[in-house]
């Protein structure tokens, strides 16, 4: 049995909240999708026997509908956690960015919280600058396995990418140092490849052009666009292809310079169908600079 996205959407929700009493109108309000279209999806779900309902106990999910979901289980992730984090100087001196505290939590905190909380137990960092202050992670999370990136120095981020080319299947890719604050950005199922992104009429920053809910072309800054967020996912046969893709583009002259979302955004754009998942102004909080930080947490305003 095959379901759409939107059936797909729906079943998702009613699945993490785990039998809740839901109204359609709350539905429709979560996944940004009209009411009537929410009634003929739940109407469906409900005809497919893959969701309940009762007055008494709500909408939950059926055994049937978990089986629907499971070839979308997300198997892991993968957070690129290497880099020096030069424009947070002075405090990255003597501690990585992802460990930098914000309201008492470490950035990497936010980020691994969401990951445990959506059930992946398979969590790789790509470590480089003070690799081993990573360490004090694994008493929070023990089941963290640690990737070294000895060429963290002397390439982008895409070396990060590259030494963890293999593990890209069904996996989350993260930047580490995103302030997480919807931990529900990091889902159990997703189905298909896509990049998380914020819809802006106009961003100095990096964003992509999306036309029909698919990501047609990267830039940085731009009007009637969707602000990139570092959280992508990546389905089995897109990882497979980028784990070719990586080492290709990698070796390449100029390889090593580049960013490891241009592999298939721009060098083998023609590779790839990448769908823009929409998130809300709030959700993420990018925090690039020692201002912004101290914009955001005044205990740093000294």
């Amino acid at each position: 049995m095959c379901i759409n996205k939107n059936q797909f959407e729906v079943l998702c929700y009613i699945e993490r909240e785990g039998g809740k009493k839901i109204t359609q109108r709350e539905l429709a309000d979560e996944l940004k999708l009209s009411l009537g279209l929410i009634n003929k999806l739940v109407a469906e779900l409900t005809e497919k026997e893959l969701i309940h309902q009762t007055l008494e106990d709500g909408t939950y999910i059926t055994e049937k509908g978990k089986e629907i979901l499971e070839p979308y289980r997300v198997k892991r992730a993968v957070i690129l956690a290497a880099g020096f984090g030069s424009r947070m100087v002075p405090l990255t001196f003597n501690t990585p960015k992802p460990l930098i505290r914000v309201h008492g939590k470490m950035l990497i905190e936010t980020l691994l919280d969401a990951i445990v909380l959506a059930g992946i137990e398979d969590i790789v960092i790509v470590r480089g600058y003070l690799w081993e202050q990573f360490d004090c992670l694994l008493h929070k999370y023990p089941m963290i396995r640690f990737i070294e990136n000895p060429l963290y120095n002397e390439a982008n981020n895409i070396s990060s990418a590259y030494v963890a080319r293999d593990l890209l299947c069904n996996a989350y890719v993260c930047e580490a140092d995103l302030y997480v604050r919807n931990p529900h950005l990091i889902r159990k199922y997703e189905y298909s490849t896509n990049y998380l992104g914020v819809y802006k009429e106009y961003t100095d920053d990096w964003c992509f052009k999306v036309r029909g809910g698919s990501i047609k072309e990267l830039l940085v800054g731009g009007t009637d666009c969707y602000h990139m967020y570092g959280i992508s996912y990546w389905n089995e046969e897109d990882g497979k292809k980028m784990s070719r893709d990586i080492e290709d583009t990698f070796h390449m002259p100029g390889g090593k310079e580049k960013y490891w979302d241009e592999v298939s955004m721009r060098v083998c754009k023609k590779n790839y169908d990448i769908s823009v998942r929409i998130c809300s102004d709030g959700d993420i909080v990018e925090i690039d600079t020692f201002n912004e930080l101290k914009a955001i947490d005044s205990v740093y305003d000294i």
